[in-house]
């Protein structure tokens, strides 16, 4: 048992030096798309709250 734990977390290091990390600019550019698609979704719905919020107020 023990030789496994030691076995996974010797492939958890091996694995972790082939990633490539993003540098500073790739990060903000990428941060910067998130937030940016996370507030056009965020008004979208809202929107699309509004126009079914009126229309149940129409029907009802």
């Amino acid at each position: 048992m023990k030789d496994k734990i030691i076995n996974f977390f010797q492939d958890v290091i091996k694995e972790m030096k082939k990633v490539t990390w993003p540098t500073k600019p790739e990060l903000f550019e990428s941060t910067k798309v998130v937030i940016i698609v996370c507030l056009i979704l965020a008004t979208f719905t809202y929107i699309i709250d509004i126009l079914i919020t009126q229309v149940f107020k129409g029907i009802f």
